[in-house]
């Protein structure tokens, strides 16, 4: 039998210096399951002085860590890998009551969270300089790949645990310390739960640092600091342009990655298989009640295949089971807050009133909201013109492939994609013309490998994750040369 493993107290304190501290703001979370209301922890936010010493513990931090040899930092990554796993379930559950996640997407969030964190533990190995030539007789050159210093990360609440250690993993592996600000609806699975695997794991004190705080208290002041060299940050893109603005903008220009918002489209062509794509475009839509940023936003469709392909979508979406995210066959679980319900609802208003055909739908119980699907909508309605984070799935008539592709590549976004055809060169052809960071060949849009890059174009984002991209993000070229005499200068 194994060894029954006793499950962390999450205290509702700081993580900060490898110490659980009670944070000094005089606001407090109120952090609830949105399936029951249930509190699952109140504590006290961080405040500016928090994160003042985060950071100092961070930067005293870094130096040693840096100098932490390969094997060792391996060897820690491999314990953090054997903890998720020996923890999984105790993580799982927590995602599901935490951040509405039903039992099917938690498990993949998981077991994506550890498959993450095995790629990134031969990191340390990756790291290559470079022998140039050099202009100058007698001059050796060479490039040194260098840990920026300290990395501030931002996460956002849709995929707590995963994009926050997108970034944390990579950036640890590579002799980074870091920050954490998790997203305050998932102060537990974005930071707190991370901070306890860390220490657990073996991790020394002051490499990671979580403090969970009001944006309005510490946001701006998380970006701007002085100490952190790189910001990574996952949400909105309104949010992300603030963040862009302060870390190029401010007194201290640092480097920034950000992972925003999508309109991913998936396309249907006059030749696909639309029994799959129909199966595809369901899972693609629904998966997490469509809070995911690389989530099929909208279905364009050929005009030739629309009728059927249309019947088969809002036949799949009415039989998804709706309800307690726990239930291992439940497909749609409650959105995060009653902002974001109040926000989908006046959509599905807005839709009602513009005169769209409701082909699936419901009325909301709490904060469960059915699947929806509209049918024949226009391309400059706000359904696929916008971002949607939510269940609710509409669906472009297109006249041909060349109208396809224009209502593709309409609009500010360019984050992930989709094509479905049985011809793998016109599927190609196709989708290298979507000016997009990922395209999927007869496959959902959401997808993240950790050796694949992720990152989009125009309003997705700057930046590449993942794989030896991750690698160029997260250090920095340093050239040095070595010359054995002097030289023959001028004066």
């Amino acid at each position: 039998m194994p060894l029954q493993t006793a499950p962390y107290s999450i205290s509702g304190r700081q993580y900060i210096n490898g110490a659980w501290i009670f944070g000094r703001s005089t606001r407090k979370l109120d952090d609830r399951n949105p399936f029951t209301g249930e509190q699952l922890l109140a504590m006290s936010m961080a405040s500016i002085n928090d994160l003042n010493d985060a950071y100092a513990a961070a930067q005293r931090a870094q130096s040693d860590w840096a100098a932490t040899t390969p094997a060792q930092k391996t060897e820690l990554l491999n314990n953090l890998a054997r903890v998720i796993e020996r923890r999984t379930e105790e993580i799982t559950s927590w995602l599901i009551k935490e951040s509405g996640s039903t039992r099917i997407k938690a498990s993949f969030e998981c077991n994506a969270s550890l498959n993450l964190v095995r790629e990134c533990a031969s990191m340390p190995f990756q790291v290559e300089g470079r022998i140039l030539t050099s202009h100058k007789t007698g001059e050796q050159s060479f490039v040194f790949r260098e840990p920026l210093g300290v990395v501030g990360v931002i996460s956002p609440w849709n995929f707590p645990l995963y994009l926050s250690m997108r970034s944390v993993i990579p950036a640890v592996a590579l002799g980074n310390t870091v920050v954490l600000k998790p997203a305050s609806d998932t102060a537990v699975t974005g930071g707190l739960l991370i901070a306890h695997l860390f220490e657990e794991a073996g991790f020394p004190a002051g490499v990671l640092n979580v403090v969970v705080g009001a944006g309005s208290e510490i946001g701006d002041a998380f970006v701007e600091h002085k100490v952190p060299g790189f910001i990574s940050f996952t949400g909105s893109t309104d949010v992300g342009r603030n963040v862009g603005r302060i870390a190029t903008g401010g007194q201290y220009i640092k480097r920034v990655a950000l992972e925003l918002g999508g309109n991913s489209p998936m396309v249907v062509l006059d030749d696909a298989d639309i029994e799959i794509a129909a199966h595809a475009a369901v899972v693609g839509r629904f998966l997490h009640q469509g809070q995911i940023c690389m989530s099929v936003n909208r279905v364009i469709v050929d005009r030739k295949v629309y009728p059927d392909f249309a019947a088969l979508v809002a036949e799949r979406a009415e039989k998804l089971k709706v309800g307690d995210p726990n239930l291992a066959d439940t497909v749609i679980g409650p959105v995060i807050n009653q902002t974001q319900l109040d926000g989908l609802l006046r959509k599905v208003d807005n839709a009602h009133n513009a005169g769209l055909k409701l082909l699936a739908g419901g009325q909301p119980s709490g904060l469960v909201l059915p699947p929806h699907v509209f049918g024949e909508v226009p391309a400059d309605q706000e359904l696929a013109l916008e971002e949607t984070f939510g269940p609710l799935l509409p669906l472009v008539v297109a006249n041909d492939e060349q109208h396809a592709l224009a209502l593709a590549n309409a609009g500010d976004y360019g984050l992930s994609s989709a094509v479905f055809t049985k011809d793998m060169a016109r599927g190609f052809a196709f989708s290298r013309k979507i000016v997009a960071g990922m395209t999927h060949i007869n496959d959902i849009t959401v997808d993240d490998q950790p050796n694949a890059p992720f990152g989009g174009e125009k309003n997705s984002g700057l930046g590449r994750f993942n794989g030896h991209y991750a690698l160029e993000e997260f250090t920095r070229a340093h050239w040095v040369t070595w010359q054995a005499g002097g030289h023959n200068y001028p004066f």
